[in-house]
């Protein structure tokens, strides 16, 4: 298993309207508070994904634009001004999130299929901020359980 470069580049952002509002539409997901976590596996330059190997919502190939050219994962980190009202406090909270999802990344990252690109939302669910210690332990959690729903075929041995 290859380590990866500790970084989050621009490349890694999940950007776009059609993209974001595919991923919403049609993307699976679970709650690992202080995250709700909608993710989705998107094929590669419209080819589909195996479902044998992949049991993650891949997206129908006539959402088009939401095809990925180049294997990788792409975040979009999102905090609610409802909940937080303070542009400040929402900027600290998505500056740790950032660091956290950085520095634990690898554990999805050298798992993803090179078929699929991962699309993933992370939508800090609670009202005030959380410590970095306890963001990253949460941040670790929730990339295993995502690793585990990406490959389930792993994790039970026949």
């Amino acid at each position: 298993m290859s380590m990866t470069a500790p970084t989050f580049p621009k490349v890694e952002h999940l950007c776009g309207e059609k993209r974001v509002d595919a991923l919403f539409q049609h993307g699976a997901s679970f709650v690992c508070y202080p995250f709700r976590v909608l993710w989705m596996a998107v094929p590669l330059d419209k080819g589909q994904a195996e479902p044998s190997s992949l049991s993650a919502p891949v997206v129908p190939l006539e959402e088009a634009t939401a095809v990925c050219m180049t294997p990788s994962v792409k975040v979009l980190i999102s905090v609610s001004k409802r909940k937080i009202k303070h542009a400040v406090g929402r900027n600290r909270i998505k500056r740790l999130v950032r660091e956290a999802y950085r520095l634990n990344k690898h554990v999805l990252v050298d798992g993803v299929s090179k078929d699929v690109c991962l699309h993933v939302a992370l939508i800090w669910i609670p009202a005030e901020e959380l410590s970095f210690s306890k963001v990253t332990q949460r941040m670790q959690q929730l990339l295993l359980r995502l690793q585990g729903e990406l490959h389930p075929i792993d994790h039970n041995p026949s």
